[in-house]
């Protein structure tokens, strides 16, 4: 009898649980500035490590959690020279994720406060984040 009674328990657990855990359509995206990699996961699992490009010396891309506000497929940079910014993912201010050209500098500190991308995995991002939505989505970046 006790038996049944802990296995009626734990199913009435199990059940209140599932039944009421949120459904989590959302993309978050996590990016570390230590380590210079983003991990991005939709709906709870992760789905892409990639390295990226953050403030080099003298220069600051912020901390903290954002919603985008803009998706712009091809941007280019008015502060610094032009600078393409291809599938331009922006978080606050004038601050974006996006592709670069200088692939090669990945994985270290090298940008002027932007997280830069290698460009097949910034249009992959970019795709991601116009199908779920920027309401469904956050960025967060850490130290």
């Amino acid at each position: 009898m006790q038996h049944r009674v802990l296995v009626a328990a734990i199913l009435a657990a199990f059940f209140a649980v599932v039944s009421v855990a949120p459904a989590t359509a959302d993309v978050r995206i996590r990016v570390d500035k230590s380590s210079q990699t983003m991990t991005v996961a939709v709906d709870g699992w992760v789905q892409y490590q990639w390295p990226v490009s953050t403030a080099k010396s003298g220069y600051y891309t912020p901390t903290g959690t954002w919603r985008p506000t803009r998706l712009e497929p091809s941007w280019y940079s008015r502060k610094y020279d032009n600078a393409p910014m291809p599938s331009s993912i922006f978080f606050t201010g004038g601050y974006a994720i996006h592709g670069t050209t200088h692939v090669g500098q990945l994985g270290r500190p090298a940008s002027r406060g932007c997280v830069r991308l290698h460009p097949a995995n910034a249009r992959e991002l970019f795709a991601l984040v116009r199908s779920y939505g920027m309401n469904k989505t956050r960025v967060t970046i850490t130290n």
